[in-house]
C-alpha cells in the first residue's frame, strides 16, 4: 500500500498529523523542486529535520519522479507530457525505489498540491503504482483517504458527462485513459511562454 498527500499551505503539525493517522513511516518527496517561498516549514532541509526528529525517515525522489522533466523530449508543445514521462528509464528506476522501499516502510509520495486529482502524484507516479498492482491511496485534508480507484471513477464519470470526450462505444478503459491524458494536460507543468516562444525559434532556425 502507497500513500500520497500534498503539503498545501497547513502548519507542519498538522501535517504529520495526518500522515501518522494513517501509519505512515517514509515520505517520499516528488516535488521537482523542493522548496517553496510561502510555505518554508515544508522546504527540503527543515521538513526532513523534522520528520526525522519524529521518527518518520525522508527521501527526496523529485529528480526521478516531479512532474517537471528536465528533459525536452518529455515535454508536448512545452507541456510535460505524463505519458513519454511515464515510460522514461529515470521514472521507472524511481518506480522501482517506492516498490522496493514499501516492503520497510509504509510510504508516502509528498508533493504541493491540495487536491490529488490536480496532481502527478496522482495523474503520473499514483497510476503507474496502481498499474503495477499496488493500492494507492491518498490522503486528504479532513484526514479521510481517496483511492486510486476511487479517483479513476471520478475521471470517468467528468469523461461521460463531456460532450468533447464521451463516446458511446468506448469502454470505460478507453474513457479512463482519454480523461486521465486531457486532465493531466490541463494541470501538469507548462513552460513559461517566452520559453516556448524561444523554443519555437531555435527548431526554426535548426530547421
Amino acid at each position: 500500500m502507497i500513500f500520497s498527500i500534498g503539503h498545501s499551505t497547513q502548519p507542519y503539525a498538522a501535517f504529520r498529523d495526518l500522515i501518522v493517522q494513517h501509519g505512515v513511516t517514509a515520505i517520499a518527496d516528488v516535488r521537482s523542486v523542493p522548496f517553496s517561498r510561502h510555505t518554508p516549514q515544508f522546504n527540503q532541509s527543515p521538513l526532513k529535520a523534522q520528520l526525522n526528529s519524529d521518527g518518520i525517515a525522508y527521501v527526496y525522489l523529485g529528480d526521478v519522479l516531479g512532474g517537471r522533466p528536465n528533459d525536452q523530449n518529455l515535454t508536448t508543445d512545452g507541456v510535460a507530457d505524463y505519458a513519454k514521462m511515464a515510460n522514461s528509464p529515470s521514472f521507472e528506476k524511481g518506480l522501482d525505489r517506492v516498490v522496493i522501499g514499501s516492503s520497510n516502510y509504509t510510504i508516502a509520495l509528498m508533493c504541493s498540491e491540495r487536491d490529488p486529482i490536480d496532481c502527478h502524484r496522482c495523474l503520473l507516479v499514483g497510476r503507474a503504482l496502481h498499474v503495477r498492482g499496488l493500492s494507492v491511496f491518498h490522503i486528504l485534508s479532513n484526514g479521510d483517504a481517496q483511492s486510486q480507484v476511487e479517483i479513476e471513477g471520478k475521471l470517468i464519470r467528468l469523461a461521460r458527462q463531456n460532450p468533447a470526450q464521451s463516446d458511446f462505444f468506448a469502454s470505460d478503459q478507453d474513457l479512463l485513459n482519454r480523461a486521465y491524458e486531457l486532465h493531466a494536460r490541463r494541470v501538469a507543468f507548462s513552460e513559461p511562454r517566452e520559453s516556448q516562444a524561444r523554443a519555437g525559434e531555435r527548431l526554426s532556425m535548426e530547421r
